[in-house]
């Protein structure tokens, strides 16, 4: 469903950017911009959350599996949301926010029954899986948020559950996997690293996206922001930067270089280094000028396209990988369609500050976002509900 979702999405951006170069009418009741927000982010990411907690969850919880079946109601009622509530948003908000309801409580379900799972789990380390289950239950109230807002038809009001979704919900439950996972994996890897992650690393990680988040909606109901507020952001991020660029050296950011799987996970944690970075510089710029000149989306796109897109590849390529009794998960052609990934992340990220070619760079972008999203389906998709290739029982 998740990986339908991805290609679904991608397919129609793309639509919607060419039709933009041929003029084709394009009168949506919701704006274009705010359908594609919404989209891609409480669009695909949450099935693709709810799939991995559910793979992974009642491993790290030492509890009995969750079978496909229990969550099969809880995900159609979502995906038939979805099916209500894309068209809602082509043509009456009213029917989008209808949709948009019944995927929320779709996603209220699953989020209450992992809660549950954790709250009955009688493992010591429970603190990762809890901020993912606060942060699920979060996205559940935001999803409702947008469907009010549909039916208002506030735009203001949607543009804000947007980013309270995407720096609130998504961004915070990656970094939470970020922080367990990636340092496990290269010490599993690399003998000469260790698993180190301490407690106090993940709430700074956890709170620098509140700030940014805060910020990010601060700006939408009181712009311009005065220059001292901005420069007080631009200092955050700096150190933020700082932060993750010694981090991921600390984590074997160079060493996993040889090992293709580990790069890619590394690759995705780098691009929220630079997504700060970015917006470091975006505020600053406007800091200087009065709000008038900046880098645009290109921060926003760094932390989405760059971080969660490539986090999330890498991470359903191994889970899918392994269960699927595949020895490589990063074989020749998930290893092609990384780097189409990233051709992808960099051409939207300099389509925001090249003005002059900016039309032309977004349409690379999307075209190469398709070919990822789509050949990701076709491929992986078609592993699903199969039997293992090493034979194995599930």
């Amino acid at each position: 469903m998740a990986g339908a979702m991805l290609a679904l999405s991608a397919v129609w951006w793309a639509l919607v950017l060419l039709g933009r170069v041929l003029h084709w009418e394009q009168n949506p009741a919701v704006p274009l911009p705010l359908m594609h927000g919404l989209l891609m982010s409480l669009g695909y990411m949450p099935l693709f959350i709810c799939g991995f907690l559910y793979t992974a969850g009642p491993k790290w919880l030492d509890v009995h599996a969750v079978a496909a079946k229990e969550l099969l109601p809880m995900l159609a009622l979502m995906l038939v949301g979805w099916v209500i509530a894309w068209p809602g948003l082509q043509w009456q908000h009213w029917l989008g926010a209808a949709g948009i309801g019944m995927v929320g409580v779709g996603w209220l379900m699953l989020s209450w029954k992992f809660f549950r799972m954790v709250c009955s789990s009688q493992v010591d380390d429970k603190v990762h899986l809890k901020l993912v289950s606060v942060a699920c239950l979060f996205g559940a109230v935001l999803m409702e948020m947008a469907a009010v807002a549909l039916a208002l038809d506030s735009q203001l009001m949607l543009r804000s559950v947007i980013h309270a979704g995407l720096w609130w919900f998504l961004a915070p439950v990656f970094a939470v996997m970020s922080h367990r996972m990636l340092p496990f994996f290269s010490a599993s890897v690399l003998p000469m690293l260790d698993n180190w992650r301490p407690l106090w690393l993940l709430w700074v990680l956890v709170g620098s996206l509140c700030f940014e988040g805060w910020v990010s909606i601060v700006d939408l109901w009181w712009w311009p922001m005065p220059a001292l507020l901005r420069w007080f952001q631009v200092a955050v991020e700096l150190i933020l930067t700082l932060l993750m660029g010694w981090l991921a050296l600390r984590w074997g950011l160079v060493q996993s270089l040889k090992i293709r799987i580990l790069a890619m996970f590394h690759g995705g944690f780098v691009w929220l280094g630079l997504s700060f970075a970015f917006n470091a510089v975006s505020h600053g710029l406007m800091a200087y000028s009065g709000d008038t000149v900046s880098l645009g989306l290109a921060p926003l796109h760094a932390m989405t396209m760059g971080y969660l897109g490539a986090t999330m590849f890498a991470m359903v390529t191994r889970v899918s990988s392994g269960h699927g009794g595949r020895k490589q998960p990063a074989d020749n052609v998930a290893w092609t369609l990384y780097w189409v990934l990233q051709l992808a992340v960099v051409l939207r990220v300099v389509a925001a500050t090249v003005l002059d070619w900016s039309v032309f760079l977004l349409l690379c972008a999307a075209g190469a976002w398709c070919v990822v999203a789509v050949s990701w389906f076709v491929r992986y998709g078609s592993w699903f509900g199969t039997p293992r290739a090493d034979g194995r029982p599930e």
